[in-house]
């Protein structure tokens, strides 16, 4: 046993269970690849009509991540959060939980507030044929509030994804915990 491991609280280190590593990584790959493209085609796209095409992509899946995001959330609260790895100091502590709701939140604000502003735009959105979220009335102030917020939070996500990444690099590999390994299925 490495000796930070032997500073783990009495059960922490448990993996968490199968679904919520799929949940996790699952909405973590989906949010960090819409992202990916959303900063793609809101900066580096060719202007022309296939960037509409692209728009749509974006929000289509947006609705899909909205909805399967709803339900990690959910599945998040019924099973509870675990308690840390190991004891750490209360502002890394803190941090990491400031961090983790931005992250919960966003899963929920960047496309609800995406969906918002194409309604408020006057603009549908169709989700791959399956269903379309109908055009609303131009309201500018709405729709550029809710694009001013989606653009704000996708950039929070950015930082905060940033900051949670280093935090489990930081454990893994300077701690030498089981924080990042209880993630992985491998505590």
């Amino acid at each position: 046993m490495r000796q930070s491991q032997s500073h783990s609280l009495a059960g922490a280190r448990d993996n968490y269970d199968l679904l919520s590593r799929l949940n996790h990584w699952l909405i973590a790959f989906a949010m960090i690849a819409i992202t990916i493209f959303g900063f793609y085609i809101a900066n580096f796209a060719p202007r022309g009509p296939q960037l509409g095409q692209l728009f749509g992509i974006h929000k289509a899946v947006g609705v899909l991540i909205l909805g399967f995001g709803v339900w990690r959330i959910g599945y998040r609260l019924l099973q509870g959060f675990k308690a840390e790895a190991v004891e750490m100091p209360s502002w890394q502590a803190k941090l990491s939980h400031v961090i983790h709701w931005v992250l919960i939140a966003a899963i929920v604000i960047m496309p609800l507030s995406g969906i918002i502003g194409s309604y408020f735009g006057g603009r549908a959105v169709e989700v791959f044929g399956l269903f379309t979220i109908p055009a609303g009335p131009e309201v500018k102030g709405l729709n550029n509030a809710a694009y001013a917020l989606h653009g704000a939070m996708a950039w929070a996500f950015v930082i905060a994804l940033g900051l949670h990444f280093a935090g489990a690099l930081k454990h893994h590999l300077l701690d030498r915990d089981t924080t990042l390994l209880r993630m992985l299925g491998r505590a």
